[in-house]
């Protein structure tokens, strides 16, 4: 089946691909405003890092927490709550007017992102529960490439919106957005039956440590999806942008059109790899990731080479990232992949905030070539890694 008939025959998945195109739609229209306003104030490479990774923090610090609460609440009602949140963080972002409530944003950035992720734990929870095998696949990979949709239009809209109109109106649209996919949300019926807890909820996360525990081949199958994070690219888009790109065309532009050329690449590179891949061939997209990162290394000094070479970096990330979390769904028993999913996510983010905090750190030592050199080198030992544990 593909994705056209997968979409088309389950009602479930048809509605949760609405919402994700509107509640991410409105995520990334932010996103290139916050990173513009940040550069305005005149915010240094560290101070643009640490709210970059606001971004991630939540699922390393909540996840244990939050992830319980997917496992112990009716899904549809606490995402309503989850989408919510966001929308009212959202709106908070207007009182953001100077580099003197910098906190202030990392704290609402903190408090969306907690539920954003969430949000994306409780999706990825439903899915195993109404399809299994290379429809699972699928279906992750319809995810991915709505994610990359949305990251595509969302920074690319979102950085002409920021130029011709300013970072207020980015913020609108954020909230229609998001209220669009709460009404969505709203008027769909997973199906699910729902069943109440009857333990404390701390020994209901003493049980999913434990689950872990005495099933370690799931922390190798974390630690390999979370190396996907090693391309956690923002903040290095926008120093890029801020050092190198500033004298060609405008900061918001820069960002906006980088970020989309790099999410149109995530979002077309399954059409062509999703039939090929398997865990035998996995392998070698480890290794074509680790080169295209090299490539765009020796490409992004110049703005339009470094477009095609930010292109080549998106074409198997999103395969990565669809079928290393399938690995891990598919190992998961029914009753702990609220728990399980959410201390992956906690590792994933963790990854990233590790790459966002390494960049913005040797920023300050080395060119930004040889840091993005050095995420092209993880991916090799990323490479090794999984042949001598999984192959």
């Amino acid at each position: 089946m593909g994705y056209k008939e997968l979409i088309l025959n389950n009602k479930i998945i048809r509605q949760m691909s609405l919402i994700q195109i509107f509640a991410y739609f409105g995520a990334w229209f932010s996103h290139v405003a916050i990173y513009t306003l940040l550069v305005q104030f005149g915010a240094s490479a560290l101070m643009i890092s640490l709210v970059v990774a606001m971004n991630f923090l939540p699922s390393i610090l909540l996840s244990p927490f939050l992830g319980t609460l997917v496992d112990r609440l009716p899904l549809k009602k606490f995402m309503l709550i989850l989408l919510s949140v966001e929308v009212l963080m959202t709106f908070s972002f207007f009182f953001i007017t100077s580099l003197d409530d910098i906190y202030l944003l990392m704290g609402l950035l903190f408090i969306r992102m907690a539920s954003a992720s969430v949000f994306f734990t409780s999706e990825m929870t439903l899915l195993p529960k109404v399809l299994d095998g290379n429809l699972l696949v699928k279906a992750n990979e319809i995810h991915s490439i709505i994610w990359s949709f949305t990251f595509t239009a969302g920074m690319a809209l979102g950085g002409l919106v920021v130029h011709s109109f300013g970072v207020q109106a980015a913020f609108i649209v954020d909230i229609i957005f998001f209220l669009i996919a709460i009404v969505i949300l709203y008027n769909t019926n997973f199906g699910i039956p729902f069943t109440k807890a009857t333990q404390h909820i701390f020994l209901d996360i003493k049980d999913g440590f434990n689950y872990i525990k005495e099933n370690k081949h799931l922390l190798h199958l974390m630690f390999l999806h979370g190396t996907v994070g090693f391309t956690a690219f923002d903040s290095l888009v926008t120093l890029l942008a801020d050092y190198n790109y500033k004298y060609i065309i405008s900061i918001p532009l820069a960002i906006g059109i980088t970020n989309g050329i790099r999410a149109f690449a995530l979002m077309i590179g399954p059409l062509f790899i999703t039939n090929w891949i398997n865990k035998q061939r996995l392998f070698y997209l480890f290794i074509a990731q680790g080169i295209s990162i090299f490539l765009w290394s020796t490409l992004q000094y110049n703005f339009y080479l470094g477009l095609a070479g930010v292109f080549f970096t998106g074409l198997v990330t999103t395969t990565l990232w669809s079928y290393t979390y399938a690995m891990l769904q598919e190992e998961v028993d029914s009753q702990f992949l609220g728990r399980v999913l959410s201390y992956n996510e906690m590792v994933f983010m963790l990854m990233n905030i590790i790459t966002t905090m390494f960049i913005g750190f040797m920023a300050t030592f080395v060119g930004l070539g040889i840091i993005t050199s050095i995420l092209a080198a993880a991916f090799i030992l990323t490479a090794i890694y999984y042949r001598r544990v999984f192959l």
